[in-house]
C-alpha cells in the first residue's frame, strides 16, 4: 500500500512517519512488516477523537506506540509485542496514534508530556492561539 509520508519531529529527533488516514490503511497498519528504519513510523490520523485500541494481529516487528491529543502532546506511551492479539489503548480519547521501532521513545529519554511536531498538528496549535 502506497502511504502518504509526513515529516515529523520528537524535540530533535527526527521521525519519517507514513500515515494511515482510511480505515482500511488503518486496519492494515504495519502488519506483515519485518524491518523498519531507525526513524521510520506510522501516523494513525482516525476518524474522531475516541479511545483508540490497538493490537499487533500478524506484525513481526516489536513495537512501541504514543497516543496523542490534537496538538501532537503524547499522552500515553506504551511497548507491543510481534503478533500478539492483547489490545493496547490509553484511558484518554484520542485521534493521532503515532508506532515506532519499539524502544525508540524510551531510547531518546521521550516521555508522556513530549510534543510531537508535525504539518498534521499545525491546525490544532492554530485554533489554541
Amino acid at each position: 500500500m502506497n502511504l502518504v509520508r509526513c515529516q515529523l519531529a520528537a524535540g530533535e529527533h527526527p521521525i519519517e512517519a507514513r500515515v494511515a488516514r482510511t480505515p482500511e490503511q488503518r486496519a492494515l497498519g504495519l502488519m506483515h512488516r519485518v524491518e523498519m528504519a531507525p526513524n521510520e513510523g506510522m501516523l494513525f490520523v482516525c476518524d474522531e477523537c475516541a479511545v483508540q485500541k490497538f493490537w499487533m494481529k500478524d506484525t513481526p516487528v516489536a513495537l512501541s506506540i504514543a497516543f496523542l491529543e490534537e496538538d501532537g502532546t503524547i499522552v500515553h506511551l506504551d511497548e507491543m509485542e510481534p503478533n500478539s492479539l492483547e489490545t493496547c489503548s490509553c484511558d484518554q480519547p484520542v485521534r493521532y496514534v503515532l508506532e515506532m521501532p519499539q524502544g525508540w521513545f524510551r531510547e531518546r529519554g521521550i516521555r508522556a508530556g513530549t510534543r510531537i511536531t508535525g504539518p498534521v498538528f499545525l491546525r490544532a496549535l492554530a485554533t489554541a492561539s
